[in-house]
């Protein structure tokens, strides 16, 4: 298990290199899928890789500044400085939804300034639960499917698509279970591990990708379940992939055994259901995505979606990591913060940057969280 761990994590932290040894060996190619949901299953269906972009840790801002103001997320300020660096070079296409008033902007500074990588645009509505809006999102979808057609040269067949939905699936499935079994084995799988084995499936292949996790799984099924001496908190945000942040956490015995993360199991707590057509059955999932700052819920159920994962997990506590000018987290934060309050579990924010390289503010923080836990 070990060893398969070690695997992924060169992985999660070498993207780079993951995705040059997946162009060498098959000779395809690459798309970027930019925050916050994409339809990778036609990038997949395509032949090509879907490759997660969504910034990097204590990148130095120069070159982007010339396209956002100063008060925009810093991912998507890494995400175009690194594109303008031509970090991203490996990069065939890049599709990029406009979700928010931000990432519409990254879109089109991208299109405007990061000529060797074709943006591909797409809108998701907010009217999602409506037929009105399923419909939209398909006609969306048909034109991404058109730009990757033109990308990879090929037509991207109906049972290309189904083949490869069922492959996320699949997927899907296998992550839900890695953390759940992470969860019951706090001992066995620390912060930095858990965030890595998720994190590194953005830059393989799914179908390589759930094989490694499911002998991890069954390994892990093979030990009793652990008990922590520390805390077990849940985690909500955008990204929480900092290995500097998680390693605080590991020295102040906070154990993340859950998360609504949208980086993490965001990405694969929905199912991609099985409808008449391929286009239509990814479209309609995002009408079943519950519990996302991005997806519109006049009900606001987020806050009680983490209090009951806290509750099935076991969790003393709630680590909030608001992105730094992430309009739509902060506009959640309120009445998230409130809900989980009022399940008696005790929370903490920590603003999370990617540009800055410090986290002295943060240590103080998460210090004295567990000192309150």
């Amino acid at each position: 298990m070990d060893k398969l761990i070690s695997e992924l994590e060169h992985i999660a932290e070498n993207p780079r290199e993951a995705v040059a040894d997946y162009l060498s060996k098959t000779g395809s190619k690459a798309v970027g899928v930019a925050p916050v949901y994409t339809p990778e299953e036609l990038v997949h269906a395509a032949g090509m890789l879907p490759v997660g972009i969504w910034g990097g840790q204590n990148v130095t801002l120069d070159l982007a500044k010339q396209y956002f103001p100063a008060f925009c997320n810093s991912v998507v300020f890494t995400c175009m400085e690194l594109a303008l660096k031509g970090t991203y070079n490996q990069l065939s296409a890049a599709i990029i939804p406009g979700m928010d008033d931000t990432l519409i902007c990254l879109g089109q500074n991208w299109k405007a300034a990061v000529k060797d990588i074709p943006f591909i645009t797409l809108v998701y509505p907010q009217n999602r639960k409506l037929s009105a809006g399923v419909k939209y999102l398909v006609s969306e979808l048909e034109n991404v499917k058109k730009e990757l057609e033109k990308v990879c040269g090929k037509e991207i067949s109906e049972e290309a698509i189904f083949n490869s939905i069922d492959i996320y699936n699949e997927h899907r499935k296998t992550m839900r279970e890695f953390v759940e079994l992470a969860a019951t084995h706090p001992n066995s799988i620390n912060n930095v591990q858990r965030s890595h084995i998720i994190k590194s499936a953005y830059f393989m292949l799914k179908e390589e990708h759930t094989q490694k996790v499911k002998l991890i799984n069954d390994e892990l099924k093979k030990l009793p379940e652990e008990k922590y001496d520390g805390h077990r908190i849940i985690t909500t945000g955008f990204i929480l992939d900092s290995k500097e942040i998680l390693e605080i956490m590991e020295s102040n015995a906070l154990r993340i055994v859950g998360d609504d993360i949208a980086h993490e199991t965001r990405q694969f707590r929905t199912d991609v259901p099985r409808k008449e057509n391929a286009l239509l059955s990814i479209a309609t999932q995002w009408s079943e995505i519950e519990g996302c700052s991005f997806a519109y819920d006049p009900f606001r159920i987020r806050g009680k979606m983490v209090a009951k994962l806290a509750k099935d997990r076991d969790a003393e506590g709630v680590v909030f990591a608001l992105l730094k000018f992430c309009d739509t987290e902060e506009y959640d934060a309120p009445i998230l913060l409130d809900d989980i309050h009022d399940a008696g579990l005790k929370a903490v924010t920590i603003e999370i940057d990617q540009e800055s390289g410090s986290v002295e503010q943060i240590r103080t923080r998460l210090q004295t969280f567990a000192e309150m836990l």
